[in-house]
């Protein structure tokens, strides 16, 4: 079935532009826009046995062996060193696989190559890397095995996938790798969505009613340039997430306060940029610096770096709007400015790097998953 040919699949990366943390929450609205950097995958059938990956990321490849469903390792393939990041491209090659198995075809042998340019010298920049990786395993592996999936389908493949490793994850990189543009998104319960693919299996999951989950198209911004600096700093959104977890502070008053705050920003934020409102637009992004930093103080999480203040600082000076995209801790911080003031482009540009902070020469990506 999948013998001599290859398949190539590149997903884009995501910037966060407002709704972080309150959208691990099912329900809760954030907003994304997908980036022209871009992780891509090439799969190929295999004449030997199990499934050997590689990456631009990892020394080696790593070879795993398929038992009861999940994919071993074999010998010292699970060594740190090995592995190069490739938890996620494993996850969804064995949420595929299951599929495939529900629907009594054949898991073949395969070849797995992964690229990122999400990467600078093995260091992420915050694209989200992990989910491009993802979205674009899933829609490789699939086209190979033959299997025709909406994009829809193909995100709800890889949510599953993504769950089963950190079920804080909201999806939200996942959704913007899928359909690409700028976003609104609502995370499902992610939890209801392990516990039904376990007891009903994966192809009913897909099929059935996922709460709180909502995804649409929005238009970019009126008159609005978007800028992005990295800090250089790489962060770990999913330490900084569960470190929030387990803080009294979940279930507080002062965390019921973020949500709804959080939510009339993100609200009035999506109705900016659907009435072409830029200036609205740049005062939501303003409240949503600003209720990241009333988090970071009462929680101390070190959501704010030296860095990302001094970038968000110097859009401010020229009249834009700025905050950390994500997580927060280092990765990248997101600007939007006039689009007209090409001046105060260049300065703020020039501030950033002053500051250690690198202009990264990236775009929205109109496209989602692409051949």
């Amino acid at each position: 079935m999948t013998s001599g040919r290859t398949v190539v699949r590149r997903a884009p990366g995501k910037l966060f532009v407002a709704g972080e943390y309150a959208v691990v929450e099912p329900g809760n609205p954030a907003i994304l826009v997908a980036v022209d950097r871009y992780v891509t995958v090439t799969v190929s059938g295999s004449g030997g046995t199990g499934v050997v990956i590689s990456s631009d990321l990892g020394p080696r490849a790593v070879r795993r062996q398929w038992l009861d469903g999940r994919l071993d390792v074999c010998g010292t393939d699970d060594e740190p060193g090995a592995r190069g990041g490739l938890t996620h491209v494993v996850s969804a090659i064995e949420t595929v696989g299951r599929l495939l198995a529900e629907r009594g075809l054949p898991v073949p042998a395969l070849n797995v190559s992964v690229s990122s340019r999400l990467h600078d010298n093995g260091r992420k920049f915050g694209l989200g890397s992990s989910g491009a990786v993802t979205v674009a395993t899933v829609a490789a592996v699939a086209a190979l095995c033959g299997l025709e999936l909406s994009p829809d389908s193909r995100f709800r493949l890889a949510m599953l996938a993504t769950a089963r490793i950190d079920p804080n994850g909201s999806g939200g990189d996942l959704a913007a790798s899928t359909w690409g543009g700028w976003i609104a998104y609502r995370a499902p319960d992610r939890a209801h969505l392990l516990d039904r693919a376990r007891r009903r299996g994966v192809a009913e999951t897909l099929r059935a009613p996922w709460p709180g989950f909502e995804v649409r198209p929005l238009p970019p911004p009126a008159g609005l340039s978007l800028e992005v600096g990295w800090t250089g700093n790489p962060a770990s959104t999913t330490s900084l997430v569960s470190g929030l977890h387990r803080r009294t502070w979940r279930g507080s008053t002062s965390h019921q306060k973020f949500v709804e705050t959080t939510t009339d920003f993100v609200r009035a934020s999506i109705g900016a940029l659907e009435a072409g409102d830029g200036q609205g637009l740049l005062d939501q992004i303003r409240r949503a610096r600003q209720e990241l930093g009333r988090l970071d103080d009462e929680v101390g999480l070190g959501i704010f770096t030296t860095e990302l203040t001094a970038l968000c600082d110097a859009a401010e000076a020229v009249g834009g709007a700025a905050k950390p995209s994500g997580a927060g801790g280092g990765d990248c911080g997101i600007a939007l400015l006039d689009a007209e003031a090409s001046h105060d482009i260049s300065q703020v540009r020039q501030r950033w790097a002053a500051a250690g902070v690198l202009p990264l020469p990236v775009r929205p990506a109109t496209e989602g998953i692409e051949e």
